[in-house]
This record gives structure tokens, sequence and C-alpha cells, in this order.
């Protein structure tokens, strides 16, 4: 079984609450994880927010059993949750999966740029309060009705579909951010970004990324790597 050694108990511990708030969203949820040398990344798609949100995790010394050159398979989010010690800060992998379709894309490795026009993360913070009161503001006023899901998802859309300022970062991946642990109470405007590669978009903080494609992630209109 292929061991991973991670930097320390923290690092584990960010990778189990990782992998809980995915499970949350998706009790089956996979992730992708591709690792060299000592970094490894997690990628998942909690299916609420229609992004992909990746973790990067510091690894103590390359994983063992001779895969010492690359790691890179999709596996259960919850094995691998299962499997993290925190004590020991270890993880071992889990058998591969079959992925699904978001997992044989992912965004480029390289290329990216900076973004102006972010706003603080404070701001970005107050944004996903206001789309959230207004939210439930709008369904509950729907008459009992009118409560369907079709009607729910489209407040929903309606909402979350909503730009940032003029970056084109909608908001959905903002609220994202936040429910994943990324956007954190109190942390500082240099410790955020907006990069651009491509037709991609991507919110990196310290704890974390979340990546969406200009014209939106959901209809999976992407390229396969």
């Amino acid at each position: 079984m292929t061991v991973l050694h991670l930097a320390d108990e923290r690092e584990a511990a960010d990778l189990a609450a990782f992998l809980s708030r995915l499970l949350h969203y998706d009790r089956g949820a996979a992730v992708r994880l591709q690792a060299a040398g000592t970094a490894l990344a997690v990628f998942g798609r909690p299916p609420s927010f229609e992004v992909l949100a990746v973790r990067a995790v510091r690894l103590s010394k390359p994983y063992e059993n001779g895969l010492d050159v690359t790691l890179d398979l999709t596996v259960s989010a919850g094995e691998f949750l299962e499997s993290v010690d925190e004590r020991a800060a270890t993880a071992a992998v889990p058998a591969a999966v079959t992925g699904p379709p978001w997992a044989g894309v992912l965004p480029p490795r390289g290329g990216w740029r900076s973004e102006p026009g972010l706003p603080a993360p404070e701001e970005l913070r107050t944004a996903v309060a206001v789309a959230v009161a207004e939210f439930r503001s709008r369904t509950g006023e729907l008459a009992p009705e009118r409560r369907t899901r079709t009607e729910l998802d489209r407040i929903g859309r309606d909402i979350w579909s909503r730009e940032i300022g003029t970056t084109r970062l909608p908001v959905r991946a903002v609220h994202a951010a936040q429910s994943l642990g990324f956007l954190r109470p109190g942390m500082p405007a240099e410790e955020t970004a907006l990069l651009s590669a491509g037709t991609w978009l991507r919110l990196r903080t310290p704890y974390g990324s979340v990546a969406v494609r200009r014209t939106g992630l959901a209809p999976l209109g992407l390229t396969i790597r």
C-alpha cells in the first residue's frame, strides 16, 4: 500500500478537514490525487457549487513502495479520509476508482497570471452573506405550490452566477471557498489572489484554491488532460 508522509500533524488535520467538507456535500465524493516529490494536490468537485476545489498538501518525503516519480489517480474521498492518521501525519492511498467526468479535466499546471479587481477577503465574505440572505428571502416568499426544485434552482442560478465586480469570478466560487475553509475570517488581502490561465479563473488562498471556467464549469465543455 502506498503511504504518504505528510509534513506534520497540522497538515494531516487540514487534509482531513478538507475531505470531510467534500463528503458533507457528497457522501460518495471522489478525489483526484496528483503528487510529485514532496507536493500533493487533492482535487474535488462539490456538486452544490459547480467548481473545482484544490487543496495543496506538503509531504515530508516522497511516497513509498517504489512510486518515487509521480502519483496520479482518482480514489474514494471517504476511504482516503479514513486512512489519514493525524498523530502519525500519514495517509494511505486507497485503491483507484473509476472517476467522474470532472476528474479527467483539470486546470493547467502553469501559465497563470494575476488578474486585477479582487476585493479584500472580508468584502468577499460579505458578498457571500448578502447572496445567502437574498436566496433565503426570495425562496421564503414563494407560495407553497411554487416551492419546487426547479424554481429553487432557478433562483440559485440567478444569484450564484453573478460576478464579483469586474473580475468575472462568480459568487458561487467565493461561496465554495468560504464553505470549504479556504476563505477564513481575518485573512489579510495579500493572502488572496485571482489568477487566470486560458479560460480558467482561480481564487487562491494559503488554504486552497477554487477554479472555474469563465464560461461556467457545469456544462463540462472542457479539454481533457
